[in-house]
């Protein structure tokens, strides 16, 4: 099978570029390729003939989105179209991973893929629209992922919280936040098994079991590294201004997920215990 990952060089691309190992595949980032550039990016991928494109291309400027949205949507949306284009001209399957932000986070249970979207700010909207356009494609797998960590290119939330507890400082965590952590190592193998079964394409929660707030989060963290929960509880409704508004319960069910796989996600815990173990 031939694999090719665009935004190779990020959180996720890196991590699936890795765990691919030694079967055949061809990371390119923004080096590489502009994805902005629809025919040249079209051109690109084809030239590949590749089995599988995975997007792990992606605009995270949450509160800039706001003031400027048009590279949201030249990257999570229109960039998306060409990869649907070129997965319809090369017959390869498209991957692309979504986002929680997709959801207004008014909910009191996790939602599922049935569920409105309704996003609350620029950034929800372009990768709703990333959405769409990517299921547009012959064969398209959307996987929504949210507070992603881990991979080689650790920079995450959880990595920040860890950060600051080893080094004796306070961790800044919300409590009211709550939210379904995905390891990036998790998500390469459950994308990678969905493709292996043929399971049915579409859209599909990938997300580790359980839910937490980031408080939770923050203890758990806590816990594995045997160090004092010194986290500065904050709510993000009240005790911080930000220029975009973000879901508050943001909390996904992976049951679809879980079903097409045959088997059930690691839990968040267990995968940031196992995170630690490698950092």
């Amino acid at each position: 099978m031939r694999w090719l990952v665009l935004g190779a060089h990020g959180q996720l691309g890196s991590a699936f570029v890795d765990a691919v190992g030694a079967e055949e595949v061809v990371g390119l980032g923004r080096r590489d390729v502009d994805v902005t550039d629809a025919d040249a990016l079209v051109r690109t991928v084809v030239s590949h003939a590749p089995d599988v494109i995975v997007n792990c291309t992606a605009y995270n400027n949450v509160d800039g989105a706001e003031d400027d949205p048009e590279p949201a949507l030249q990257v999570n949306a229109l960039a998306v179209r060409a990869m649907a284009r070129a997965a319809r001209e090369s017959s390869a399957v498209l991957v692309h991973y979504s986002t929680d932000f997709v959801f207004d986070g008014e909910a009191h249970e996790p939602y599922t893929e049935t569920d409105r979207a309704r996003p609350v700010g620029v950034y929800g909207m372009s990768k709703l629209l990333g959405e769409w356009f990517a299921l547009d494609a012959p064969q398209a797998y959307v996987l929504r992922v949210e507070s992603l960590f881990g991979g080689p290119a650790a920079r995450s939330s959880v990595d920040r919280i860890v950060q600051a507890l080893r080094e004796g400082r306070q961790a800044p965590v919300f409590t009211d936040r709550i939210v379904s952590p995905s390891y990036v190592e998790d998500v390469v193998q459950a994308t990678r098994g969905l493709l292996a079964l043929r399971a049915t394409p579409g859209l599909y929660h990938c997300v580790n079991a359980g839910l937490g707030s980031w408080a939770d989060v923050g203890r758990e963290v806590a816990d594995a590294l045997g160090v004092s929960h010194d986290l500065l509880r904050l709510t993000s409704v009240h005790d911080v201004t930000m220029r975009a508004r973000r879901p508050v319960y943001c909390a996904l069910s992976n049951a679809r997920l879980e079903a097409a796989l045959g088997r059930p996600m690691p839990h968040w815990r267990d995968a940031v215990r196992r995170h630690l173990a490698r950092v």
